[in-house]
């Protein structure tokens, strides 16, 4: 069979498989897009925005909380798990309606179908059609792994979180991340007593070591239980139903209603052919590509998740877009700056970074690096005289204090975040901070004020 020609194959209709598509047509392309199951891949279906929808509601859960000590007339908040999933799956409905409008306009032929690679510039779909192009891009992304521990089956992993329909009792979190730490929150605000079990000795590794400090007590504070240096063994299922965990020690904890794994992704890459191609993948499938998305077979490219690079929804679409202006765009130098990139963790209170943490900047500065830091109550929570506080970081380096990493713990820190890390992108100084009127009364005065 002749196979079809076009100028683009995209395998994957996640972000950065959706953005490449989209781009690619954008500029006259002949695009077909392979994607088997919902479009918008983890990030709209079981990821950033239904994570984000059970973060809102956890929040208001806790201002509702808050503000019976503010003197308003209020009850305990209870979620209606199942009302609220029918608003947030209406709310992903929309994004799935809007892709396939956007797709239809732009001329994309979307194949709603797995496809496998038979050579570098050749495609075969479910249904045993060939498809040929130039250029094929890989965009299949990863999914959540349990680890190989007896009884590992007893436990879910975040995928399944969005299938529950109300608030399990007690849930133990395994894990450290940003997904143990971002269930944990959303579980404790909304009723659930969370326990997570860390292997290492603190929460998000690659984070400031400040700044997680002051999260796991701010997490004390909303009632979760954390255990670092905690090595689980095994699971096993408890006579009155339920699970145990059981650590490297021998020691078993209390039972659980559930258990949730948070303990890693791997990419989602097998059976696609990547072998018959030649493409190279590390010990985790991750496709390896260059500074270019390029992977070691001309002609073959791979952005977002199944590379293993800064596994963020912007950061696959913002690569996949100067890969199609690269090659359909007639921009030669188009790729993808991966330093300094802002990233936020939807914890309880949230946290953001961008830039270089403390250590990271001695280690490449020495003793040119100069640290400033404030930690307070924001005013609802001084209010209400509840304990969590925020703690915000700079990083400065040399003579002229040239910001090269701020850091943020505390309400607001996940929209702020944004404007500064324009700032920092642009090379400012703690000068040009100063000389930034601050805004009252608001925690982001905070970072101008810093001395």
């Amino acid at each position: 069979m002749k196979p079809q020609a076009f100028d683009l194959i995209v395998i994957g209709g996640g972000s950065g498989g959706l953005a490449g598509a989209f781009r690619a047509a954008s500029y006259g392309a002949k695009v077909a897009l392979l994607e088997p199951k919902e479009l918008g891949g983890t990030c709209v279906n079981v990821g950033c925005v239904p994570k984000k929808a059970m973060w809102l509601a956890a929040e208001l859960s806790q201002k509702i909380a808050m503000a019976s000590s503010l003197g308003f007339d209020t009850s305990t908040p209870t979620l209606d798990w199942k009302e609220f999933i029918v608003h947030r799956q209406r709310y992903i409905a929309g994004i799935h309606a809007s892709y396939m409008k956007r797709l239809d306009e732009s001329g994309v032929v979307v194949m709603p179908c797995r496809g496998r690679l038979l050579d570098a510039n050749t495609v075969v779909n479910a249904d045993g059609v060939p498809l040929s192009a130039k250029h094929l891009l890989i965009a299949t992304g990863g999914h959540p792994v349990r680890p190989a521990i007896p009884g590992a089956d007893l436990g879910k992993v975040s995928d399944d979180f969005f299938s529950l329909c109300a608030a399990p009792p007690r849930v133990a979190i395994i894990g450290g991340g940003y997904v143990a730490v971002e269930l944990a929150g959303v579980l404790q605000a909304l009723g659930s007593q969370v326990e997570v079990f860390v292997r290492g000795p603190r929460l998000l590794d690659g984070f400031d070591t400040q700044i997680t400090d002051e999260l796991a007590a701010d997490m004390r504070q909303h009632g979760v239980r954390l255990h670092f240096g905690y090595s689980v063994a095994a699971l096993e299922r408890a006579p009155e139903d339920g699970v145990v965990l059981l650590a490297e020690d021998g020691t078993r904890t209390e039972r659980f209603d559930e258990v949730i794994f948070a303990t890693g992704r791997r990419a989602t890459t097998q059976g696609m052919g990547l072998e018959a191609a030649g493409v190279a993948v590390d010990g985790k499938a991750f496709v390896q590509v260059d500074e270019r998305q390029n992977t070691n077979v001309a002609g073959i490219h791979a952005v977002g998740d199944v590379t293993g690079q800064a596994a963020l929804t912007p950061v696959a679409i913002a690569a996949a877009r100067r890969l199609m202006d690269r090659l359909f765009g007639g921009q030669s130098d188009a790729r993808l700056d991966y330093t300094r990139i802002p990233t936020v963790v939807f914890s309880h209170p949230p946290v953001g970074q961008v830039g270089l943490t403390e250590a990271a900047a001695r280690s490449q500065h020495g003793d040119d690096v100069t640290v400033l830091t404030t930690r307070f109550r924001p005013m609802l929570h001084a209010l209400a005289d509840s304990p969590q506080r925020s703690l915000f970081k700079l990083v400065l380096v040399g003579a002229d204090k040239r910001v090269v990493g701020l850091h943020l713990l505390g309400e607001g820190a996940d929209e702020m975040l944004q404007g500064f890390a324009v700032a920092l992108k642009k090379g400012i100084t703690l000068a040009d901070l100063h000389d930034t009127m601050a805004i009252h009364p608001t925690s982001a005065e905070e970072v101008v004020l810093m001395r």
